[in-house]
């Protein structure tokens, strides 16, 4: 299989290229800086430089061509403020689904956020509000897509701590904690599970293993 992935450098796009390298799979990372090549290239993944604020949708969806699956896993970052929020998290989002459904490929995982599906409470930082907001209107975005067998993963509290294999994945599951390393795997999971097409699902650490949680939210 080929997944291409839309920020490829971040944190969960690196696990993620590594299992899907490890297992077989045919990787190709989407990058900002030709430097953030050596990272992708050691996890086992074809670098792809591509500026996913500036790109064309034919040309991005060149680089789609041929991918059985994209992953959309980019993000503005931490010390971006609300402006890049928007022109990221959102407007990357929009152009990759975009492109995805030009190149001819239906099977679409958005990394997103817990609470994306409401506003913001009163009293939140504005530039994380506007995170959420983002992020909220590319999820939207994508599940108004019919050409896309789309599934949004929304995790709770990132950490690094190493990842246990032990999750929670539900439509709601309430706050909590997960480890990057298990978004990466259920991320991987998803790919192979088509039963999640069409769902928006919750993540957090709990105690069921990643292949059983997902099918679970695939039934």
């Amino acid at each position: 299989m080929r997944i291409v992935i839309a920020g490829g450098h971040g944190q969960i796009a690196l696990r993620l290229e590594r299992l899907l390298a490890a297992r077989g799979d045919e990787v190709a990372g989407l990058i900002r800086a030709p430097e953030q090549a050596g990272d992708l290239l050691a996890a086992g993944a074809e670098p792809i430089v591509c500026d996913l604020e500036s790109a064309a949708v034919g040309d991005l969806a060149r680089h789609l061509e041929g991918a059985d699956a994209a992953v959309f896993a980019a993000g503005a970052g931490p010390g971006s403020g609300a402006g890049r929020k928007d022109t990221v998290d959102r407007a990357a989002c929009a152009l990759f689904a975009d492109a995805a459904e030009a190149a001819g490929v239906r099977r679409f995982l958005v990394v997103s956020a817990m609470g994306a599906d409401r506003e913001p409470p009163a009293g939140t930082d504005p530039v994380f509000a506007a995170y959420l907001r983002a992020k909220g209107a590319a999820d939207a975005d994508v599940r108004a897509r019919p050409g896309l067998d789309w599934t949004v993963l929304r995790p709770g509290q990132l950490t690094d701590e190493p990842g246990t294999g032990l999750v929670t994945v539900a439509e709601s599951t309430g706050r909590g904690r997960v480890t990057r390393d298990d978004v990466a795997a259920v991320l991987a999971a998803l790919l192979d599970e088509p039963g999640t097409a069409g769902r928006t699902l919750e993540l957090i650490g709990g105690d069921v293993p990643v292949a059983t949680a997902v099918g679970a939210a695939a039934g």
